[in-house]
């Protein structure tokens, strides 16, 4: 399941986040790298332990846990705290599937990576190429979003970024854990409750069915949630 979430961050949230981020060094990107990764990474990161990249990390966790579609589509347990690349002319990621469980030096948090996600942090028109492309049973599909807007993936898709050939591609990456670990029964969930907030809208909350079907929901999760 592929998820556009727009609007994750507003536009002066981004630009105050791109002011921020140009006034710092940024170092080489595969020093976060999985050993297959390592050999097709070609990007610049913010230093992972860095205080600016914490501190802009903690503030994309805070929009993340307060946006209703991206909690209803992850079900998040752990966020795993947000690193920030970038990438130059040149610079690309080749095919590769992110690493399976992922460690916090700062935390000793570690997490199974069910989730992947992209937020983006520069407009489309600012570079070209850059294309976060992802695939699944359907195929390929190329994501390039507007600044502030992210998209949510299965972590264990095969995906990459084209070589950027103008401009920068700058962006926040990171990974979740969800209390739901099988994704088809995660995406029928996130179904179930994208139907039940529509029928609400309706009929209201206080419908009869709107209510037993929110019933199911939470039962549903209460079947498969792991914590």
């Amino acid at each position: 399941m592929l998820i556009c979430i727009p609007e994750v961050l507003s536009k002066a949230e981004v630009a105050d986040f791109r002011r921020l981020m140009d006034a710092v060094d940024w170092e080489d990107g595969r020093s976060t790298a999985g050993a297959q990764s390592r050999m097709v990474k070609k990007n610049e990161q913010l230093p992972p332990d860095s205080d600016l990249s914490r501190r802009l990390g903690a503030r994309i966790v805070s929009a993340l846990t307060s946006n209703p579609t991206f909690v209803s589509a992850s079900i998040p347990l752990h966020i795993f705290p947000p690193l920030f690349n970038r990438y130059g002319v040149g610079q690309k990621f080749g095919v590769h599937v992110d690493n399976a469980v992922r460690g916090d030096p700062l935390t000793g948090l570690r997490i199974r990576t069910d989730l992947s996600a992209t937020l983006f942090l520069g407009e489309p028109d600012e570079y070209d190429g850059g294309e976060l492309v992802i695939e699944d049973h359907y195929g390929s599909h190329e994501v390039k979003l507007p600044a502030g807007d992210l998209v949510l993936y299965p972590s264990k898709s095969l995906h990459m970024v084209t070589e950027v050939t103008r401009g920068a591609r700058v962006a926040s990456f990171m990974w979740m854990q969800s209390m739901i670990r099988d994704d088809h029964a995660r995406s029928m969930i996130f179904d179930l409750d994208t139907s039940i907030q529509a029928l609400c809208e309706r009929l209201g909350r206080d419908d009869p069915e709107a209510v037993r079907l929110t019933g199911v929901y939470h039962n549903l999760i209460r079947y498969w949630a792991e914590t």
